[in-house]
């Protein structure tokens, strides 16, 4: 009776008074709702008003959101490495709450409460007055002091729209990590933080405080400035299996944890067990001692790194708050900063191949992500690159690794070269070894040719158990042997290639995967020999498949060749760098509720 009582207070709350109907931000939350209004019912005292709590989202004091709050179309989400946009969901930075989401004019114009206002307010949470952390503030409190507000309150000043207090961001995070506050509440908070953002001082709280949840690596005994590179997931994308030895060849440290595929984004850390013997899980200790000592290491998420993400993840996979920019810049922020570096290159991918298919949207989380990663004393570059095509040509796990380390030696496809070179200049950069991106290319250029970046490759293989020798034979990278054919229909100019048709006809060949929880099979794959601008005749490949059955394999062939459009003309190219964020084009964003 709760659950549905609860459920149905919010979508009558959301309508507002004389609403026409919910939104599709709002209703595409009601679900994981009706969840957390159920969980409240666990709290001693009145039941019933704990879902009465949420009808009051209705009245006082709901107005415009606070500019820059970020509201996004809620879908279940996987994260890919830590936090993917599905594919169709699109990002606004909306100015104020839908006009379905608020209540009368006379409503909208009434201030925020302060967090104590909004307990006395909500009939639901009047019952809470037993919370046994008021009764020992309020107990040791001086006059002068404003009394410490419960995490009720807390949760309740989100959801009201309050000014927002990065100490009470922090509190929230310590107190589900020790047990204090419970699944069900936290959720609470994220469903308020989907609606009502954090402003910056709050991002930046709620990053701090996650990856404090574990340990933050030590690295003082690496000299120089330590850069990382993250990339927020595309297909085709093995950029960083290149760039890791590349860059540290140029004398930057890179410590790199990666994460594993999943949905139609490829993963680094399967990539690299497509190595024999590759061990992507290594220890905090073991993993610091080959950065020193090479130069670079990269390794999967362990639980020693970041638990408090973890577990708000999977909180947030189940209750549709994952599209939520802030919370996705504190995910993503509180794993790399947990690496112990200096700075960090983010690789915003934009297009069909990316959860941000829209350059508004990836700009908004590119400067997000610059913002708060300055603010927590780093230095931060983001370049917005290209995703409607998948980059390179391989697609799949042990064919991504052969191309990356075909560009190692000196080979690659342009657009995978050009890719990797743009990145790794700005590492150079932020990394002090070159004065501008000019210089820096001409040093990556110049430890490929030498053979400098595919030593430091082997180094890095050997010392995490691999077969250095996959360096300079690729063969020794297992592919699946039987191959089908994707053959043109007619002459003309490839106008599309579908990158996201691509990467989930690769998972759903095996080479990626739907949970978490399941294996991939490293050798099979797609290549795509045909890009968009190029020139094709009828009957010649567009791409090629390798698979472990030709005849199971046929109703997917089906689905890759969908994904090529043929034109009598050739399109206009897209750029591959289609924007760069510093700290100085990134604006601050005005403070959320």
């Amino acid at each position: 009776m709760v659950i549905a009582g609860a459920a149905l207070a919010f979508i009558q709350a959301a309508r507002g008074q004389g609403g026409s109907g919910l939104s599709p931000h709002v209703a595409s939350g009601v679900a994981p709702l009706a969840g957390v209004a159920a969980s409240f019912a666990d709290f001693p005292g009145p039941a019933v008003g704990a879902a009465a709590s949420f009808a009051d989202f209705a009245g006082p004091p709901v107005g415009p959101a606070t500019p820059g709050a970020l509201v996004v179309g809620a879908a279940a989400a996987s994260d890919l490495r830590a936090n993917a946009i599905p594919a169709g969901v699109s990002v606004s930075s909306l100015g104020a709450v839908p006009s379905t989401c608020r209540g009368s004019s006379s409503q909208a114009q009434a201030p925020a409460p302060s967090a104590s206002a909004a307990i006395r307010r909500t009939p639901g949470l009047t019952a809470m007055r037993h919370d046994s952390n008021r009764s020992r503030a309020s107990a040791m409190a001086s006059p002068a002091m404003p009394p410490v507000p419960t995490l009720v309150e807390i949760i309740a000043a989100k959801r009201d729209g309050a000014p927002g207090n990065p100490a009470d961001v922090a509190r929230l995070v310590a107190a589900l990590m020790s047990g204090e506050l419970a699944d069900y509440q936290m959720a609470a908070w994220l469903m308020a933080v989907f609606f009502r953002g954090l402003s910056d001082p709050e991002t930046v709280a709620m990053t701090e405080a996650m990856l404090r949840s574990g340990r933050v690596l030590d690295l003082s005994r690496v000299r120089g400035l330590k850069v990382d590179k993250h990339s927020t997931g595309g297909v085709g994308d093995k950029v960083s299996v290149t760039l890791a030895p590349l860059v540290a060849a140029c004398g930057v440290p890179v410590p790199m944890v990666c994460g594993r595929g999943l949905g139609h984004t490829g993963g680094t850390v399967d990539k690299l067990e497509a190595i024999p013997g590759f061990r992507a899980q290594l220890d905090a200790a073991e993993f610091a001692a080959i950065v020193e000592r090479v130069g670079c290491c990269m390794i999967g998420q362990t639980a020693e790194i970041a638990p408090a993400d973890k577990r708000i993840y999977a909180l947030r996979d189940v209750t549709a708050t994952v599209e939520s920019i802030p919370l996705i810049v504190a995910s993503i922020l509180s794993k790399k900063l947990a690496e112990g570096i200096d700075a960090l290159v983010l690789d915003v991918k934009v297009g069909r191949g990316a959860f941000m298919k829209e350059v508004s949207a990836a700009r908004t989380l590119a400067k997000a992500l610059v913002r708060v990663g300055s603010r927590a004393g780093k230095k931060v570059v983001a370049l917005l690159t290209d995703m409607e095509a998948p980059l390179g040509v391989a697609v799949g796990n042990a064919i991504e690794t052969a191309e990356a380390l075909d560009v190692l030696a000196g080979g690659g496809p342009p657009d995978l070269v050009a890719c990797t070179l743009a990145l790794g200049a700005e590492m150079l950069v932020l990394g002090g070894k070159a004065g501008g991106v000019g210089a820096a290319r001409a040093l990556l250029a110049q430890a490929i040719a030498s053979g400098r970046a595919a030593r430091v490759a082997e180094q890095m293989i050997e010392a995490q158990g691999g077969d250095p020798r996959v360096v300079a034979d690729r063969r020794r990278l297992a592919v699946a042997e039987e191959e089908l054919v994707i053959e043109a229909a007619r002459d003309g100019y490839v106008d599309r290639v579908d990158a996201l048709a691509i990467g989930l006809a690769a998972v759903a060949m095996g080479a990626g995967r739907s949970r978490a929880d399941q294996p991939v099979d490293h050798g099979v794959g797609i290549y795509v020999e045909k890009k968009p601008g190029d020139a094709v005749r009828a009957s010649e490949p567009l791409a090629r498949l390798r698979v472990r059955s030709g005849a199971a394999a046929l109703p997917i062939a089906e689905r890759v060749r969908e994904a090529f459009a043929i034109a009598d003309t050739a399109p206009p190219l897209r750029p591959l760098v289609l924007d760069r964020i510093d700290d100085r084009s990134s604006t601050a964003a005005p403070g959320s509720g």
